[in-house]
């Protein structure tokens, strides 16, 4: 049975435009790169609803990452007439013909790519690759992917993040030459990214709340170290207090699940009744500690989801549709996966890689009605901030440039989040010994708000009761009034002391020398503030001047950058 085309739900603007752009264009290979949330899989199931309509192809192939993505699109085809079965096994060698196609997994076509070239031989195919950079998760299966899908008349890839930390190539993607460093790009056919769809109101804002704090922990040599979590430091360093903040006996995570909770409950009577939590943890045993703090904090059990089976995929559909509070998961709520009614998240992982990132980030951007926001909790990690700060740049897949590790080792994280279990050679490293937090800052549109807060403060309740519902525009302009009520009540009270010294008749100290953290906290205040009167005066989005600024000073974003250079950007903008 052929779908009916005139029952096809209707299309988004950017769907419309790649829809015309594919069907001009006829070629065999198309990459279509759109952000988390915006609609992809509609898009595909249309082209393959035409294709099968005017009979270019007779069967469809889609190609997932996870078996719980082989049951979302084998519904979501179902809904739009197109019937796939993602029960297909290896084992079974050809497809029943009461399905228009199979979903499979990388890992199926890895293990067995003649069983599906054999397949795809047989009658005109259209094979949909779904987030087609793990095609080059091993070398097994990208060329699985190519041995079996070369005989294709068809091939859709689809992306949300079209770049990798390594250097292999993605099979079926063109890769061209440009940019100053001569090196291979990924080149795609229809590109549509999260600042595109924030403006035309297909994604939620996302507000990043990042938290600092004190941590203690002994090394392997007996020797223990304190520092404040986001500090300068070397990277060594850096990965040993972001562990231990993220440690389930210490201070730091119960203060921020309780944060990230007080939150929710905003956004739950504020607008979103169904608002829902994520907690991404590193391994199952942070996982299980986790649940059982948001357990004591809540009141109520949090679902716990481990491992990529049948009952994981189950427990994830029904958290989806019920009206639970949090979810815990180590990997299987990653990229595709689709919650809608999450809203708040907790970044309880030291994966760094730029493509962890977004892919966790994309779990919560997924908009259903106007004015609902995304708030992410996360560590006060440069390099965390960094990846919050940059949330619109658009990336590529490069080939031959050089990888820089960043946080803590992304290879043994992966390692762990394969097997779910923490590395021994991790665990042996250091032995938390306490963690308090503290709300740094809040990241939003690529500009940083608010003055460090104590957790469980009048001034972190601020910025944790900001409204449910609110456009991007409201929340530029209430984070800039909130952090302006902080300055104006920290100048208050320094006048109020220095008042009090003079009617004692006590000499007036002069100020204090401000540390480097105070100095950056300082310049960063001032910095968000001319932002704030240039965008006043040429109506240019913040994040926009934050970007001129760092392409005409250098440098990270502002989360990151040092005093020299915020104080180098307050002299270019001043000139501007």
């Amino acid at each position: 049975m052929i779908p009916d085309l005139a029952t096809f739900p209707a299309l988004r603007a950017w769907q419309r435009k790649a829809l015309v752009e594919y069907l001009r264009r006829r070629s065999p290979d198309f990459l279509a790169v759109a952000t988390p949330g915006a609609g992809k899989t509609t898009f595909a199931l249309r082209i393959a609803a035409e294709l099968l309509a005017d009979g270019s192809v007779e069967r469809v192939t889609v190609v997932a990452p996870t078996e719980h993505l082989k049951i979302q699109w084998a519904r979501a085809a179902a809904a739009v007439g197109i019937q796939l079965d993602p029960a297909f096994r290896n084992s079974d060698e050809y497809a029943s013909r009461d399905f228009h196609g199979v979903v499979i997994t990388y890992a199926q076509v890895g293990m067995a790519p003649q069983v599906h070239r054999k397949m795809t031989f047989t009658r005109p195919t259209l094979v949909i690759l779904d987030e087609i950079h793990h095609a080059g998760d091993s070398r097994s299966w990208g060329d699985g992917v190519k041995a079996a899908f070369e005989p294709a008349v068809r091939r859709l890839m689809l992306t949300g993040t079209p770049f990798r930390s390594d250097d292999n190539p993605i099979p079926f993607v063109e890769y061209v030459r440009d940019g100053a460093d001569g090196l291979p790009r990924s080149r795609s056919d229809s590109s549509y990214g999260y600042a595109d769809a924030l403006a035309d109101g297909v994604v939620r804002p996302v507000i990043f709340l990042a938290y600092s704090g004190e941590t203690r922990w002994r090394t392997s040599a007996g020797d223990e170290l304190a520092v404040r979590l986001g500090e300068p430091m070397t990277q060594d360093v850096v990965a040993q207090a972001w562990r231990t903040a993220l440690d389930p006996v210490g201070d730091w995570m119960p203060q921020v699940l309780r944060a990230a909770d007080a939150r929710l409950q905003v956004k739950r009577k504020g607008g979103i009744p169904d608002a829902a939590g994520l907690v991404i943890a590193s391994d199952q045993q942070s996982a299980r500690a986790y649940a059982k703090l948001l357990h004591t904090i809540t009141g109520e059990k949090a679902v716990v989801v481990l491992s990529d089976d049948d009952g994981a995929s189950k427990r994830i559909a029904d958290f989806a549709e019920s009206e639970d509070r949090w979810l815990v998961a180590v990997r299987m709520v990653s990229e595709g996966v689709d919650i809608p009614r999450l809203a708040v998240g907790v970044y309880a992982t030291s994966a760094s890689t730029p493509l962890y990132f977004a892919q966790a980030i994309g779990r919560f951007v997924r908009a259903r009605r106007p004015g609902e926001t995304a708030s992410v909790f996360l560590p006060s990690v440069p390099h965390l901030l960094g990846l919050a700060s940059e949330m619109e740049m658009q990336r590529d897949h490069v080939l031959g440039a050089k990888q820089k590790r960043e946080g803590f080792d992304d290879e043994l994280l992966e390692r762990a989040q394969k097997s779910e279990d923490a590395s021994g050679e991790l665990t042996k490293k250091i032995e938390a010994l306490s963690a308090t937090a503290e709300l740094d800052q809040v990241i939003f549109d690529g500009a940083t708000f608010g003055l460090p807060a104590l957790s469980g403060t009048p001034e972190e309740e601020e910025f944790l009761g900001l409204p449910g519902l609110l456009t991007a525009d409201q929340v530029a302009q209430l984070l800039h009034k909130r952090q302006a009520e902080q300055v104006a009540a920290a100048r208050r009270r320094s006048n109020a002391a220095a008042a009090a010294s003079i009617a004692k008749g006590a000499p007036v100290a002069a100020p204090a020398p401000m540390s480097a953290g105070e100095r950056r906290i300082n310049l960063r205040k001032q910095l968000n503030a001319l932002v704030a009167a240039h965008h006043h005066r040429t109506d240019l989005p913040h994040g926009k001047i934050h970007a001129e600024l760092r392409r005409l000073c250098g440098g990270p974003p502002s989360a990151q950058a040092t005093i020299e250079q915020l104080e180098e950007r307050i002299a270019t903008l001043q000139t501007l």
